[in-house]
């Protein structure tokens, strides 16, 4: 059976609360709990600016330390990268936030997975490309094309099974690929592991 994950919702706007908990709901895998003993929470916004960005460290900075979703009207290049910073562990246009893709999401950030939709990736992707091309860094300094096959598909939500299947590796390539990740840059997790590489550029 699997394990019941408890989420909250966190919003400005009654409306766009009203229609993610509506979402929510609808998945036997979630339970709707108050702030305070969630351990996801849902953050519905309109755009992302620097008020959304401090509720987002706000949330994260409670007792509980929920693991964050974030659900906005859109998001710019810019946007992902400082939604990831500020500790988001999941990133959906609201377009995209039906009961499917919102507890996919949900779910994968409960188990401190990074969840990206390829759109937002390839948005992340070529800015990270850009802004590495302008500093000049140098490859040894980066990430082989097999961690960064990877880490593309950690970032979009999928398990260690998927990922060998797709890339036609043992799930232990798999496991080993991400560990030396992790321990090179002294992260902590899968998620930690995505975010860094994203912002550094490393994607």
């Amino acid at each position: 059976m699997a394990e019941i994950v408890s989420v909250s919702v966190v919003a400005l706007d009654p409306v766009l609360e009203a229609g993610t908990r509506s979402a929510l709901t609808a998945c036997p895998d979630l339970l709707l709990a108050r702030p305070e003993e969630a351990r996801v929470a849902v953050l519905t916004v309109d755009r992302l600016d620097e008020a959304e960005l401090d509720m987002l460290r706000t949330t994260r900075a409670t007792p509980n330390r929920p693991a964050v979703v974030l659900v906005a009207g859109a998001f710019a290049p810019g946007d992902v990268l400082h939604a990831l910073a500020a500790g988001a562990r999941g990133l959906l246009p609201r377009r995209e936030a039906a009961t499917p893709r919102l507890s996919q999401a949900v779910l994968a950030a409960a188990r401190d997975d990074c969840t990206l939709p390829p759109d937002l990736l390839d948005q992340v992707l070529d800015t990270s490309g850009a802004a590495r091309h302008g500093s000049g860094a140098g490859a040894g300094n980066g990430l082989s094309e097999r961690e960064r096959s990877v880490l593309r598909m950690v970032a979009d939500g999928h398990e260690t099974a998927e990922i060998a299947q797709r890339l036609a590796y043992s799930p232990r390539t798999v496991t080993t690929v991400v560990h030396d990740i992790t321990h090179r840059f002294r992260l902590r997790n899968r998620a930690h592991a995505v975010a860094y590489a994203l912002r550094a550029g490393l994607l």
